[in-house]
């Protein structure tokens, strides 16, 4: 079971290393650039996650999340260099599955290191968010974490579906399967229908 569960994180890793390439196409950045930004998209929710739980940080000893991220950076850079330029809706969708998979990834690594559900939502939200805050700023861009479509909203609500299903003791793989699909399709949603979670009143 617990390689199942590391497949997700790799699957997880591969998918915010896409969305990182993607960005850094955007921004014309270098071989190099690529690289870092694919990275730091990949690692860095996970990395602070697993540094204020205060356990051993998930890539220190496995080289395969690099692989995974390598991998992706050149698989991605082919196909970009063999189309025409993309639509900015596909970096969306590569980070909304990025989001969807490490919000329950962090959420059920917390509550194995004995946190409370609370605790363990937020930890979700961090490991899917932290990664793209990280990527967003160093590409000179307002992250998405903090404006437009919902975003963090979206990994609490699918880290809170993870948390119930097993406090109701869904199998987890169910549980992490509802959870993801509860912050996939929130996600999607809120692009499809530009949902936002407005407080002041901007004029046009």
């Amino acid at each position: 079971m617990t390689e199942l569960y590391h497949w997700f994180d790799l699957i997880g890793v591969a998918v915010f290393a896409v969305s990182g390439t993607l960005l850094a196409y955007e921004k014309k950045m270098d071989g190099f650039g690529v690289v870092v930004l694919a990275t730091v998209t990949a690692i860095g929710g996970g990395t602070v996650r697993d540094l204020i739980l205060d356990v051993p940080v998930f890539w220190l000893h496995d080289q395969s999340y690099f692989f995974a991220i390598l991998a992706s950076v050149f698989v991605t850079t082919r196909l970009l260099n063999k189309q025409k330029p993309i639509p900015h809706y596909i970096l969306q969708t590569a980070d909304a599955f990025g989001l969807a998979f490490f919000a329950v990834m962090g959420a059920q690594k917390a509550q194995l290191a004995g946190m409370p559900d609370m605790t363990a939502v937020i930890m979700g939200v961090i490991t899917g968010c932290f990664g793209g805050l990280i990527r967003d700023v160093l590409a000179r861009e307002i992250p998405m974490l903090l404006k437009g479509e919902l975003y963090a909203i979206t990994c609490i609500a699918g880290g809170s579906v993870y948390t119930l299903c097993i406090s109701f003791s869904l199998v987890t793989e169910v549980a992490m399967i509802l959870g993801m699909l509860m912050t996939l399709l929130l996600r999607f949603a809120a692009i499809k229908w530009k949902i936002t979670l407005h407080v002041f009143k901007y004029p046009d």
